[in-house]
């Protein structure tokens, strides 16, 4: 379950707030013009509120403000376009279309730019129906651009003022999905849980993780500049090397499970990660809360398993019997686990000191850190070709649009076009997967909204009832559009037809009608989603060769540090977040992928095996960071080198092969300046050279696997293309 869905964190998070804000800000301005005109006014004002609220996301306030303005100009301008070309028919049919393309088009920008285009589309739809004249159009725009205005200055002001609170609720969901991270993980030492499952699971959710990491990053390293912001930079930090330390702990869990298979040590290192996470979720609801988190959680009793059954493989060692692996493989775990546990500490005492300045790379350059996006009219027009999947996205809601509209005007009963048009504007999405989920939703939701309606109409129609359940729809609206979009459906079907009802007096029939339109919009969303269609398949050979790129990249910059050829690990953190957001997107489309025809599934598995491959690697170097760390003392500097550069030149080697076979070419510098070709020495007396060694083999294993993979997914698409 997600975290907000709790009841113990729903109220702390950031969606029940924007819910709050969203709900005041939006019912305040209408009560506000209601006092000063007449419900007309009131209620296109409120509109205007309503469609600059859909761009109120956590977000740094320049970017905010940059966002909100962007939505108040383009929607003001889409409302005069399409009042003044209302009274002339075919006019405002082509007006329409143009209007949804353009629109559409903005996706090209990214995520940031998907409530943009919603909000176009929203008040495209909204203003169809109305007949005005010139004069009537200009003002009904004035009306609505007064209301984006309102809502644009309350919503900043209130984002000034509880900066840091966001920022504080925002770095929370990103240590509860940490935590829900190494619950996963908890389950390798489980050997009910299937090992393949438990890996397909934990890529799956790595995406996750990356999104609420990366939405982290962008608030707070943005700015932070008092000793409030100090903290939770200080908490953001140390999250991020606990997370470099849970991936260092992964090993070879059949290997593991063979040999504990008959001892406690298994369950003691599961409780162990189980206690880790809920130890991480104490810190972020203490972070949600504005509290200090201090440690209540006990690892003595596991620890103490383990101590003892270390001692038993040691005895079975020392008695001759073959339990030297089997020691070897739980004191590593063990090991590992501790570090865990002390990192754990770490980040309660970041939430409990106050600094003077903040504890972060000095003068150091975020933004390679921090998303970059590019609002300039060129990125769209180099999209107008048909092998863009924006374009072709952009045809297809144009399209659909098109037809949702002469369906309205053929239909016998009193259709209102707007609201199907409104219903293929929320479905239809870039993916075939997301117009799947979205059209389930809409349609559950709807029914279910039109029912709750239709209750309050027929039995709780008192002005009293209809206002309370109007502002519990608006608050629930925005708190769950992002969370559970189906809850979202339900509460913006009840806010929208309770509203019609105060504004124009609407019945029962009204609801009818409305569900009625939402089926038809949705039966056409269903249609245009097959309609130039963008596979996920068609875009794998590009996402591997971005994975292999990144990969090359971060060997480089690992290496480097490992070696000690850079003593600052900015390169490395930096090359890492690459690879990891390579990692999610090509996770992202293969789960995108599950949900579209059989017929257009491709190299489901070789996919998998390539995205966990690419993570193992990841993982092995974590593993080797935290070696060298672990037996600093006496360590042979000279060999180490020496082995860490032929292992750099061998997993370089394979992942360039890799990337030629794709037709590319590496741009990193793939052999160490002035090293040489002769092998490391076989054997050094030091307490980290056998564990070194064996992490080594481990990653040009794992590195060659990636080849056989990334060729079966080559191979499998361009057999489709011919």
């Amino acid at each position: 379950m997600h975290y907000a869905l709790s009841p113990r964190t729903f109220f702390y998070s950031h969606y029940f707030h924007l819910g709050l804000r969203f709900g005041a800000g939006l019912v305040g301005i209408i009560w506000f013009t209601l006092q000063l005109s007449d419900m007309h006014t009131a209620m296109t004002v409120g509109i205007g509120a309503l469609c600059t609220a859909l761009m109120d996301l956590p977000s740094p306030l320049r970017h905010k403000l940059n966002e909100m303005t962007a939505s108040v100009l383009l929607c003001s301008v889409v409302t005069l376009l399409i009042s003044l070309c209302g009274p002339y028919y075919w006019l405002l049919m082509t007006m329409l279309v143009l209007i949804s393309f353009f629109a559409s088009m903005m996706v090209v920008y990214g995520k940031k730019s998907m409530p943009l285009q919603l909000a176009t589309l929203f008040i495209m739809t909204m203003s169809m129906e109305h007949q005005l004249t010139p004069a009537q159009s200009f003002l009904h725009a004035g009306l609505f651009t007064v209301g984006a205005l309102a809502y644009l200055a309350y919503a900043m002001g209130v984002s000034w003022l509880l900066r840091h609170r966001i920022k504080q609720q925002v770095l929370a969901e990103a240590l509860f999905e940490l935590a829900a991270y190494i619950d996963i993980k908890a389950d390798f030492y489980d050997t009910r849980y299937n090992l393949n499952e438990q890996f397909n699971k934990l890529v799956r959710h790595q995406a996750l993780l990356a999104d609420r990491q990366q939405a982290s990053r962008d608030l707070i390293l943005r700015a932070h500049n008092n000793r409030k912001d100090a903290i939770v930079v200080q908490i953001h930090v140390c999250m991020l090397d606990l997370y470099e330390q849970v991936l260092s702990t992964h090993t070879d869990y059949a290997q593991l499970r063979a040999h504990l298979a008959d001892s406690p040590a298994l369950a003691s290192l599961h409780g162990l990660a189980y206690k880790a996470a809920r130890d991480i979720e104490s810190v972020a609801y203490a972070v949600t809360r504005k509290r200090a988190s201090f440690p209540s959680i006990s690892y003595e009793p596991e620890m103490k398993a383990i101590e003892e059954q270390l001692v038993q493989l040691q005895a079975a060692v020392d008695a001759g019997k073959p339990a030297q692996e089997a020691l070897a493989v739980l004191r590593a775990q063990r090991n590992k686990v501790r570090a865990i546990i002390n990192m754990i500490g770490e980040l309660h005492v970041a939430s409990q000191r106050v600094y003077d300045s903040t504890p972060f790379w000095k003068d150091a350059d975020m933004q390679p850190f921090l998303s970059q996006q590019k609002y300039e009219l060129q990125v769209m027009l180099s999209h107008f070709r048909m092998d863009s999947p924006i374009f072709r996205f952009s045809l297809r809601v144009s399209l659909a649009i098109a037809t949702g509209l002469l369906i309205g005007a053929l239909l016998p009963y009193t259709a209102h076009s707007y609201w199907i048009v409104l219903t293929i504007v929320i479905i239809l999405k870039p993916s075939f997967s997301m117009t799947k989920q979205r059209r389930t939703d809409r349609i559950v939701g709807t029914v279910i909204g039109c029912i709750i309606t239709a209750v309050i109409l027929t039995w709780f129609n008192y002005p009293a009832v209809i206002l309370t359940a109007l502002v519990l729809s608006t608050v629930a609206t925005p708190t769950f559009v992002y969370l559970r979009y189906r809850y979202a459906a339900i509460a913006v079907s009840v806010m929208i037809l309770l509203q019609m009802n105060l504004a124009a007096g609407s019945t029962l029939s009204a609801v009818s009608e409305r569900l009625t339109d939402t089926l038809i919009g949705a039966a056409v969303a269903t249609v245009f989603s097959f309609v130039l269609a963008n596979w996920e398949y068609q875009s794998l050979p590009r996402l591997v060769r971005r994975v292999l790129e990144a990969n090359l990249r971060y060997m480089q910059a690992s290496f480097e540090l490992l070696r000690g050829d850079c003593r600052n690990d900015f390169p490395y953190r930096i090359q890492r977040k690459g690879l990891m957001d390579s990692l999610a997107d090509l996770s992202a489309a293969m789960v995108r992928m599950l949900d579209e025809p059989a017929s257009k599934q491709r190299a489901m598995e070789d996919i998998n095996l390539f995205i966990v491959q690419n993570y193992l690697l990841v993982a092995h170097v974590a593993a080797l960071r935290a070696i060298l760390r672990r037996h600093v003392k006496d360590i042979p500097a000279d060999e180490v080198n020496a082995m860490l550069a032929h292992s750099h030149r061998q997993v370089c080697r394979t992942l360039t092969e890799a990337l030629a076979r794709h037709g590319m070419t590496a741009t990193v510098v793939l052999v160490p300046a002035g090293a040489g070709e002769a092998p490391p020495p076989a054997s050094v007396a030091w307490s980290g050279w056998p564990l070194v060694q064996r992490r080594i083999r481990l990653l040009q294993a794992d590195a060659e696997k990636i080849i056989v993979h990334s060729e079966a997914i080559e191979r499998n698409v361009s057999r489709e293309a011919e």
